[in-house]
């Protein structure tokens, strides 16, 4: 009976995943989909501790379960709190870290369990018979490793991708590290057949290890082996993860964590398939998908192959391409000339950017959208796809604000607008409003889809100063003729 309600309870949990996932896909129901979620995990969750059976016992160590489930509750809780909107893609990377690591660790600790089984009831006779309790197949040991490397290619990049966003990891790369990164994926792809292949592998569930292939695999040596050629792999991913994602650069770092996202997930679901667990396959299915699309999505929307981020080092290397070409002088604007233009102009665009995160001034930007509405004047926001640190980065922030949801329009959508507007504001945008996208084939950029926010009328550009965007390079629309640079915090401004 325990087992249909535990049964039912991988269900409920599964389909609230589904639901939940479809739901986050629109901000005014997604909010709604994480609460989904999340109670289908809970019951998941519950449904685990107090109804889960193996050979008519259930689990035992509820000090240490309800120990880990409170103080996590209570670290994830006020660490989400307190986390700034600007923070939020490293606190991103830095649980979807969290996630690799727990799929590493259910690996390791059911290489742990099989193996000790193996070896820990001798019989009488040579020293190379013990019982056996439990299969051993190829087929298993692969699903223990590779959830276990991909565990762990996650949480080491995730940890690089966290230092790299918070500014405590620089950039690193040398002549040829691609191919060094190439030669260690094929030794850990080698590495990992090798190991498989040398298993032993164990065709009863209750017999002597003399049944294993090479019937050595109760002897002492042969466990240590299995041992040390198994933290050997551990420790060949660890280093992979952290060369995979030191020599990518700042701007690529969205694409990064929800590639290394998707990696968790599918880490998560090898997890689910070895203990035939529905709700982790399904859960780790789900993230794996949806993280690989929209890494997809997202390169798409860069104009950039997948491979070309991970090999290219955009961002890294792009402040040594971009600054070459001569500016002209750029044309500054007053405070009180921009608040006439807007006010006298019939459709205002405002383009929020990562400056307007900083700041924390979207409250203050919805502010002025009421006041310039109250004065006749149409306000929309355009919002390119990868503005920000992460997909949805301004969507999420505007939201917050209160800011209509009908109001925010699409790339492609806005690239139409702009050219019947008479004022685009940006607050903070840089690289996503480059014209060099378009014009400039020497540029990093060149080919990245971009807001056209040069087709309108007047443009004003609000920023602390002419420093270059994320992706390091100068942007050609500061110095255009239709361009004002409105200086200073985009709050106090």
């Amino acid at each position: 009976m325990s087992f249909n309600i535990l049964t039912l309870c991988y269900l409920i949990g599964s389909l609230t995943f589904i639901i939940g996932l479809k739901m986050l896909s629109h901000p005014e129901t997604a909010r709604k989909g994480n609460l989904v979620a999340a109670f289908g995990m809970t019951i998941a969750i519950f449904g685990t501790i107090f109804l889960y059976r193996e050979n008519g016992e259930g689990l035992h160590n509820y000090i240490w379960i309800f120990g880990g489930l409170i103080v996590g509750t209570a670290v994830g809780f006020f660490v989400a709190k307190k986390v700034q909107m600007t923070a939020m893609p490293e606190m991103v990377s830095l649980f979807n870290g969290m996630g690799g690591a727990c799929a590493m660790l259910i690996s390791i600790m059911e290489f742990k369990h099989i193996f000790s089984n193996a070896m820990a009831f001798p019989k009488d006779g040579p020293a190379d018979f013990y019982i056996i309790y439990e299969h051993l197949s190829h087929l298993k040991m692969l699903i223990i490793v590779l959830g276990m490397v991909i565990g762990a290619v996650s949480f080491a990049g995730s940890m690089i991708a966290w230092g790299k966003l918070n500014g405590k990891v620089k950039d690193f790369s040398f002549p040829g590290q691609t191919y060094v990164n190439l030669v260690l994926l094929i030794g850990l792809i080698s590495y990992i057949a090798f190991y498989i292949f040398k298993t032993p592998v164990l065709t009863t569930e209750f017999g002597f290890a003399a049944t294993a292939t090479d019937g050595t695999l109760g002897s002492t040596g042969i466990w240590k082996e299995q041992i040390y050629l198994f933290y050997g792999i551990l420790a060949l991913a660890v280093v992979y993860g952290v060369m995979f994602v030191l020599p990518i650069g700042g701007a690529d770092m969205p694409v990064v964590i929800s590639l290394l996202n998707s990696f968790t997930g599918m880490a998560a679901a090898f997890g689910g398939f070895l203990y035939g667990n529905q709700v982790m396959l399904t859960g780790g299915i789900l993230v794996g998908a949806a993280g690989t699309l929209l890494t997809l999505l997202m390169c798409k929307a860069m104009n950039r192959s997948l491979k070309n981020v991970l090999l290219g080092s955009f961002g890294a290397t792009a402040a040594k391409a971009g600054g070459t070409k001569e500016q002209g002088n750029y044309k500054e604007i007053s405070l009180s000339d921009a608040s006439t233009i807007m006010a006298y102009a019939s459709k205002v665009m405002i383009v929020p950017g990562y400056g307007l995160a900083v700041a924390q001034a979207q409250h203050i930007c919805h502010e002025l959208e009421k006041l310039l509405e109250e004065k006749g004047v149409e306000v929309k926001y355009a919002i390119h796809p990868v503005a920000g640190r992460m997909p949805g980065h301004m969507n999420v922030l505007l939201a917050e604000a209160d800011v209509s949801y009908d109001k925010l329009l699409e790339m492609e959508d806005a690239n139409e607008e702009f050219k019947s507007t008479d004022v685009v504001l940006i607050l903070g945008a840089n690289d996503v409003v480059n014209p060099a996208a378009k014009n400039d084939p020497s540029s990093p950029i060149y080919g990245m889809p971009i807001l056209e926010v040069e087709t309108a009328k007047n443009v004003i550009v609000n920023k602390r100063s002419m420093k270059p965007g994320y992706a390091g390079i100068e942007n050609d629309l500061f110095f255009a003729p239709k361009t004002s640079m409105l200086f200073g915090d985009a709050k106090a401004a």
